[in-house]
């Protein structure tokens, strides 16, 4: 067999041979566009996707484009793996990402002629009775005009900070009477702490919901806030800014302090692209781009800016349940059902959680329990994104405050989160909990609980694994998995982790767990060559992967060696893939679908069938660079055989689904199955997972 370093070299010689990461992640936001496309989607659902595709993108442009601009400007000229150099690439980006909000803005006015048929309208100003422009009138003046503040710009007043990601008026003014000087010029930033869709009053005898923008309303306001000016042009405006923190770790002597530092330079970060009214006065735009020194990343809108407010529009609609999924009920694990005793169950076995089918609760309820058990000495954990009012953090400040060892390893660089987890570490060091920051260079990433308990003469080690993060928000609406175990050698290995994390340890040999950097890509090439082995001595031979992203160059080698020794390989990507299927005499054996649908599929599980005896692992870690080399994740095997079969059920429903699967063809396109087999929707089928647990086909 080849080595890693022969095979990379021959495959860097296809330049076909690999998709780029941020064209295919173009190809993933594309996947949820369509289901906000998608006329057989609920129509509450679809303004959500839409909100989603807006978000996404405002999150891609902050960091990924972010980045590219910044190789621009240092004259960075190498390609990547993929064949791009930064500037090829950034123009080929920013033609896709056009398109996508010219697609995005059509379905906009898409969704909203289907909304008018359902009673809900975007009205404009123009279009109100009088009652109404009277009701508007006095909301105005009592709500709006207060907390507005108007910045002029000249010679004496230089351009104000603009924030990024919100949205402002660019004002063009005339004084009166004045003999056509140069226009004057001023920006407004349109409130975020107000609503931005204002209820209008009901019509007479009328059942129709109306709704008029904020910005629409200041607009025909907008003389109130320059006496003695005309506003001649009124146009809306939105920067974003480079996000990405630049954190010196090494040098920090605080590392919580450094990173506030960091938050607040994102309000100065670098202007990535601008936003603007279609059809914005001249003037207007010239200054603007001017101060923000953008020429290419300029985006004309036809429609309303930053469409992200459409995700809590359409969860504030009341009487409209018809348009929307019946929230889930989520049952609690049949395993703790029976028995409250957590200690018990999991002496006896092992238990998996499939959220958000099965309550987070119960994760929530096994450390609440350890907190409040007299014979529970010791409670570690990873936090790296929490929910604003999570139970977790009042369980361990409880524990803490009680006498019990608690250490929680927060990591203060989740994106977008650190202000978030900044504040959760403050309030769990008042309570006593140790709190251990992470290790420099590398975020903790890894998602694991350990309960050390006093039983009899001895300590027993009780253990959660999850492939998501402890957020009892976001858990109902991705789907996740939870292993509960008191398996020795994993309490083992989550003793050492801590230890590594916390303290000063290397060179342990792990008994169950696989860890990165240390030794998860070596591992999984092992597993993966090992089926390569496999497969060339006849043996049974496949992989299912099931992750977020797959992008890493040397991961995807090894995934081609196996195809081409005969492995045949599923992977299940909801994202980013930078493998290039049905590739004939590299990929053929190798098939990879997206699934995107009414939750987040986000669960991580690594399948092999090892010459019939299959191995099953859950992880925190995608196939990434950054997951495998910066970042401390946790790979751990199910070794219940039960357990084994249930998340190999999992799999073989995703592998199933033909309605929400789309498969990712050589070319780097994305298109449905065309098949005349029953409909299978993985995810209103995964809903019956507590049948599966009572009746299990072997693997």
């Amino acid at each position: 067999m080849l080595n890693t370093a022969e095979k990379t070299t021959i495959n860097r010689t296809l330049p076909s041979g690999y998709l780029n990461r941020d064209l295919s992640w173009i190809e993933f936001n594309q996947r949820v566009l369509q289901e906000a496309q998608d006329p057989n989607n609920l129509l509450l659902e679809r303004t959500r996707f839409l909100a989603i595709v807006s978000s996404n993108l405002d999150e891609f442009m902050s960091v990924r484009v972010a980045g590219i601009q910044d190789q621009i400007r240092a004259g960075y000229t190498k390609k990547d793996f993929t064949g791009y150099t930064p500037s090829g690439l950034y123009k080929r980006l920013l033609k896709k990402v056009s398109k996508i909000i010219t697609e995005q803005y059509r379905t906009f006015r898409d969704i909203s002629r289907q909304l008018n048929k359902e009673g809900i309208y975007f009205t404009e100003y123009e279009d109100l009775n009088a009652a109404q422009k009277q009701a508007m009138e006095q909301y105005y003046q009592e709500i709006i005009f207060p907390v507005l503040t108007p910045m002029a710009v000249d010679q004496s007043r230089p351009f104000p900070l603009v924030h990024s990601k919100f949205v402002y008026l660019s004002v063009v003014l005339n004084r009166i009477d004045d003999d056509g000087n140069e226009p004057f010029f001023a920006i407004l930033q349109i409130p975020y702490n107000l609503a931005r869709c204002i209820p209008l009053p009901h019509r007479t005898n009328s059942k129709k919901r109306q709704f008029i923008f904020l910005e629409e309303l200041i607009k025909q306001h907008i003389h109130t806030l320059f006496s003695g000016y005309t506003p001649i042009a009124v146009h809306e405006f939105r920067i974003t800014r480079n996000s990405d923190l630049s954190i010196n770790e090494d040098g920090a002597e605080d590392l919580l302090e450094e990173i506030e530092k960091e938050i607040r330079k994102r309000r100065w970060g670098s202007p990535v692209c601008l936003e603007v009214d279609k059809g914005i006065h001249p003037y207007a735009l010239s200054l603007l781009q001017e101060e923000f020194e953008i020429t290419d990343s300029i985006f004309e809108i036809d429609g309303p800016l930053d469409l992200n407010f459409l995700q809590n529009f359409a969860g504030s609609l009341k009487g409209y349940s018809h348009l929307s999924h019946r929230p889930i009920d989520p049952v609690y694990p049949m395993e703790f059902d029976e028995n409250e005793d957590f200690f018990e169950v999991l002496r006896e076995r092992d238990v998996l959680a499939y959220h958000p089918y099965e309550s987070f609760e119960a994760v929530t309820d096994f450390v609440t329990q350890a907190a409040e058990d007299e014979h529970v000495m010791a409670i570690k954990m990873t936090l790296y994104r929490v929910s604003g009012n999570s139970p977790l953090i009042q369980a361990l400040a409880s524990a803490a405050e009680s006498g019990k060892q608690v250490t929680v390893v927060v990591e203060l660089k989740a994106r977008f989160d650190e202000e978030r987890n900044i504040a959760w570490a403050r309030k769990l060091e008042k309570s006593g909990c140790h709190v251990v920051y992470g290790l420099i260079g590398l975020k903790t990433h890894a998602k694991i609980t350990l309960i050390v308990r006093q039983e009899g003469q001895e300590l027993q080690r009780y253990v959660h694994v999850g492939t998501g993060n402890y957020n009892d928000s976001t858990a109902k609406v991705y789907t996740d998995l939870s292993l509960f175990t008191s398996n020795h050698n994993i309490g083992l290995d989550a003793s050492e982790l801590f230890n590594q994390m916390t303290g000063y340890s290397t060179n342990y040999d792990w008994n169950a767990i696989t860890v990165a950097p240390t030794n998860m890509s070596s591992t999984l090439f092992d597993l993966i060559r090992r089926e390569a082995d496999h497969a060339s001595a006849g043996r049974p031979a496949r992989i299912i992967a099931k992750m977020n992203s797959l992008s890493n160059q040397e991961m995807i080698d090894e995934l081609y060696d196996a195809s081409k020794a005969g492995v045949n390989i599923d992977l299940i990507v909801r994202g980013v893939c930078c493998l290039r299927p049905g590739v004939p005499g590299l990929s053929e054996n190798i098939t990879v679908r997206s699934i995107v649908d009414h939750f987040l599929e986000h669960s991580r599980i690594y399948y092999f069938e090892n010459g019939g005896t299959p191995e099953v692992w859950i992880s925190s870690a995608d196939w990434m660079t950054r997951n495998l080399t910066r970042r401390i994740e946790l790979m751990c095997p199910v070794y219940d055989p039960h357990i084994q079969k249930l998340v190999f059920q999992i799999l073989h429903l995703s592998l199933e689904d033909n309605v929400k699967a789309r498969f990712l063809q050589s070319n780097g396109n994305y298109e449905f199955m065309n098949d005349e087999k029953a409909p299978i929707r993985s995810q209103f089928e995964a809903m019956n997972v507590k049948k599966w647990k009572g009746s299990l086909p072997s693997i």
